[in-house]
């Protein structure tokens, strides 16, 4: 008789096989050794699936087929649809041996293997998943399994407990499988219709104990050389023998003969990790040794096809066993604990199904995303030396579980803090995808009342987002023009208000806490201008965005605002544009909500807990930019974009200034800079360069080659078409986070930003009280500009030459920068292209000629952005503040202070802490004509 038949024939040992795939089960193949040779089962594990999934092309049409999705539910599809046919075809096994054999196992996660509660609900939904009786969940017995596993019993589910070494554990897992079925008779369920299996690894024993035996041979006399060298190859089957014999006092007496006399099936012992791993020893040795009677033999193909080749069968498992007994005595003299390798062992056995489970998810991710083509974001990474540490720090990040534990909000991830408390961005997309219909109403509605305009009111991160919405889709047919208010210079209010119609525009009031200057100031303005054109219908023109519970939910009730949008408190204004503070402007503006959130879903898939970090877009980039500037300080994230998609950097660089700057670490993105010739960066950079494939242009691929070609990191973001924006939001939002714990800081606080707008009530405060701001004295002066500093820096500047002329102070405070710094122009005027030229000219001037980094930058809008990485980030910065006189000034309905108060102490503020935080600072203010201010500026910088 052919072997492997005979064990079940002839001993009552069960035969199940160490694999499954799903050609081998279409084909016929796993029938076929049901027939020939006698198959009773079969086991999975994501090291088999990783195997058949990840080196073949049998499940790629299945892949294509289910859409795009999770990695983790793309896989859980195919391996659910293998466990169902394999189950299929063991059915008629199931039935004929009275639900004794026939079974097919699916494993848990092993991610889940330290958490019971997780492991419990995973288990449940895999049975009620795969909706087959002859399945069996697989749970480690590790100390939280354990618990699960007697639920799990007391449930009426299959369970095939793994990962069993030590025969004290084993007991317990005998224990438990009874208790769960006390507990399910208890219940009057049905305990005959449970099964379960205890799975007790072998070959890896004699592999850890036969290594130990070795250190010792090497270090013994010639004495006991032998009787070491004796004990090699034993270790493991004595063991298996002796938990054998513990399985026949559990199963007997009277506990358990209560529960036979109710039909319950004894739990039994199956012998796993069978495949020899020593070449030395027979290849059959862990099936020849352990054939008994009411136990499971689990085979890999290998092991099955070499027994049933030379197999004997005899009845093994009861031969010897006071030898089995001697040979552990004789392994616990020689010092050698046999519980602690069990215990070792589990955890690398968790450790190994853990990496196989990262290489199946991995092989998932790896197919998803060629098949989603040009409909995914490309990344490509060439960081050059930096390679191999971002490569290193990956393979960490993946061996400790660190973008798993980043999705289930681990705080220890970065500082330990509050950071769990920030991260409803994570499920932000698919929450909202489930509203797109109301967002799609609210677009008509828009439509239908005929809007022309439809401005946001707002700062930072409920502006910044909106604006590249803006400037990226442009306007849509038969919907309002988007604009952006986020500036309270006089002459940006007074310009918004000039270029709508007033009683055909709808106006966006967008503050998280409803306490923002910007936002109330604003709406205060225009609420009043509302009223003068159509009077008691004014808040028809306006909804609010606002977390719940507001000052800006009230207010917009109290004046019948037409509608108000909620956010999420637990997302933080920088990383809300996926929220309803993007989305009310995108549907306003006619953007298709549901599928510019379908979109940004696919790379929400791309970044999630289930895709290892080497084919995780945001975390390899997140990685990239940390380690850039830890390990070879470049800290200057400098932000390249095609036409078309340029103004998205504005709206990266507050997310990874402000969250990534602070206690004197931080990221500074360098936006808006146009390239140069390798020579005229430092060593502080690396570059990201967003390329719109549709509107790529040749000079910055070549310059942007040719930085790669000198040394400087690059990071290319390929999108297909501006549909693929979205995508880049949530890329660039894990990879800040990423880098924050890199940095190991938190990247959701903003602690500077706080302190300037502490200094700014403060002097607005003064402002109404004495009916102008607090009077100051200029460190120089003449007819054009007066320059203003704090003390430390005057006295710095006058010792580096300043003198009495005021422009010579200027040279002084440039300067003062050196290699690794970067100069901030942060200029408190109106944003528009002829004050913007001669700053821009300026900075290139400042980089070609002293390569450092430069920042252009518009106040007070860089306030809730930037101006937390110059506070609280790298004291690398070298700042020139420029203000002017508003002219002329425009009041602010209800208030006794003016929009040209309020810019004003925005800057006096900023520059306060500016001071406090002892940065090299210095302010010109502009008198008179401010265009001439600005080009006689841009010529002293020169």
């Amino acid at each position: 008789m052919n072997p492997l038949k005979a064990l079940h024939a002839e001993q009552g040992q069960a035969v199940w096989l160490d694999f499954v795939a799903r050609g081998f089960v279409a084909k016929g193949e796993l029938k076929q050794l049901v027939e020939a040779d006698g198959l009773r089962g079969v086991t999975s594990n994501p090291a088999i699936f990783e195997k058949a999934i990840g080196h073949s092309d049998e499940y790629d049409d299945a892949l294509r087929q289910a859409g795009d999705r999770r990695v983790i539910d793309l896989y859980e599809g195919l391996a659910i649809a293998d466990i169902q046919a394999a189950a299929d075809v063991l059915r008629p096994v199931y039935d004929a041996s009275g639900g004794q054999d026939g079974f097919v196992s699916l494993e848990v996660s092993p991610y889940l293997a330290l958490r019971t509660d997780e492991t419990l609900a995973e288990a449940r939904r895999l049975w009620a998943a795969v909706g087959r009786d002859n399945l069996m969940i697989k749970v480690p017995a590790t100390p939280e399994g354990l618990p699960a596993i007697r639920a799990l019993i007391a449930e009426g589910i299959n369970v095939n407990i793994t990962l069993l070494f030590s025969q004290d554990v084993y007991e317990e897992v005998a224990n438990a499988y009874i208790a769960g079925l006390e507990e399910l008779a208890a219940k009057g369920g049905p305990v005959g219709r449970v099964a379960s299996v205890a799975s007790f690894f072998v070959s890896r024993i004699d592999a850890t104990v036969d290594a130990k035996l070795d250190a010792l041979i090497a270090k013994a006399g010639a004495g006991d050389g032998p009787a070491l060298e004796a004990l090699k190859g034993k270790v493991a089957v004595a063991n298996a023998k002796l938990a054998y014999q513990r399985y026949k006092r559990l199963f007997a007496g009277p506990r358990w003969e209560a529960l036979a006399a109710k039909g319950a099936q004894p739990q039994r012992l199956l012998w796993a990790s069978t495949g020899t791993k020593n070449k030395a020893y027979s290849d059959v040795l862990y099936v020849e040794e352990l054939i008994g009677p009411d136990t499971v033999n689990t085979m890999p193909p290998a092991t099955m096809d070499a027994f049933r080749d030379h197999g004997r069968v005899r009845p093994s498992l009861e031969e010897d066993v006071g030898e089995a007994e001697r040979v552990l005595a004789q392994l616990a003299r020689a010092g050698i604990d046999l519980d602690e390798v069990a215990r070792d062992l589990v955890r690398e056995g968790v450790q190994l199904f853990v990496d196989a489970a990262d290489k199946l998810l991995g092989a998932v991710a790896g197919k998803r995303a060629r098949f989603l083509g040009a409909g995914l974001d490309r990344q490509d990474l060439a960081l050059g030396a930096l390679a191999e540490p971002v490569e290193k720090a990956a393979e960490r990040w993946r061996a400790e579980g660190l973008v798993r534990r980043l999705w289930q909000r681990d705080a220890s991830v970065w500082t330990g803090g509050d950071e769990a408390r920030w991260l409803g961005w994570l499920d932000i997309v698919e929450a909202q995808a489930a509203q797109a219909r109301d967002y799609a109403a609210f677009a008509e509605e828009v439509r239908a009342e005929g809007f022309t305009d439809a401005v946001v009111l707002g700062m930072g991160g409920s502006s910044l987002g909106p604006e590249v919405l803006a400037e990226t889709y442009g306007r849509r047919s038969g919907f309002p023009r988007l604009r952006i208010l986020d500036s309270t210079d006089p002459a940006e209010v007074r310009a918004v208000e000039r270029a709508v119609d007033l009683k055909h525009t709808l106006f966006i009031v967008a503050s998280k806490s409803g306490s923002t200057l910007e936002p109330n100031v604003f709406r205060d303005y225009f609420l009043a201008r509302m009223r003068e054109e159509v009077g008691e219908a004014a808040g028809r023109h306006f909804v609010a965005v606002t977390d719940p519970g507001s000052a800006m939910e009230k207010a917009a009730q109290r004046d019948g605002f037409r509608r108000i949008f909620y956010g999420v408190p637990e997302i933080g204004g920088r990383y809300s544009v996926l929220s309803a503070f993007g989305l009310v402007p995108a549907a306003a503006s006619g953007i298709d909500v549901a599928a510019f959130l379908d979109s940004a879903l696919r790379m929400v898939r791309s970044c999630g807990p289930d895709v290892p970090p080497p084919l995780n877009p945001g975390v390899m980039l997140g990685l990239a930019l940390g380690h850039a500037a830890t390990l070879q300080g470049r800290d200057k994230v400098t932000l390249v974009a095609s036409k078309g998609v340029e103004t998205f950097g504005a709206w990266a660089e507050q997310l990874i200034a402000e969250s990534t700057g602070k206690q004197g670490k931080g990221l500074i993105p360098i936006d808006g800079e146009p390239l140069g010739a390798p020579e005229v960066y430092g060593s502080d950079r690396v570059f990201v360069y967003l390329r719109l494939d549709d509107g790529a242009d040749a000079g910055q691929d070549a310059a942007i080659a040719a930085l790669e070609a000198a040394g400087h990191p690059v990071a290319r973001l390929a999108l297909a078409s501006r549909e693929g924006l979205p995508q880049e939001f949530f890329r660039f939002e894990i990879a800040t986070a990423v880098a924050g714990a890199v940095l190991g800081i938190d990247p959701f606080d903003q602690p500077d930003v706080e302190a300037s707008k502490i200094k700014t009530r403060e002097l607005t405060d003064a402002a109404e009280r004495d009916g102008a701001l607090p009077a100051e004295a200029p460190v120089a002066e003449n007819a054009r500009f007066a320059l203003y500093t704090d003390a430390g820096n005057a006295e710095a500047l006058r010792g580096a030459g300043a003198g009495d002329d005021p422009e010579n102070w200027v040279r002084a405070q440039i300067g003062r920068a050196g290699a690794g710094d970067y100069v901030a122009l942060l200029a408190y005027v109106e944003r528009k292209p002829a004050h913007l030229a001669p700053l821009q000219a300026a900075r290139v001037r400042l980089r070609d000629g002293r390569r450092v980094a430069t920042c252009v930058e518009f106040g007070p809008r860089f306030l809730h952005s930037t101006g937390q990485a110059y506070k609280g980030g790298p004291d690398s910065g070298v700042f020139l503040q420029i203000t002017a006189d508003p002219n002329p000034d425009l009041p602010i309905p209800g208030r006794s202070v003016s929009f040209g108060t309020v810019i004003a102490a925005q800057a006096r503020g900023d520059f306060g802490v500016l001071s406090e935080r002892g940065r090299r600072a210095l302010r010109v203010h502009i008198k008179g004509d401010l265009q001439a201010g600005l080009d006689r500026l841009c010529e002293i910088l020169a």
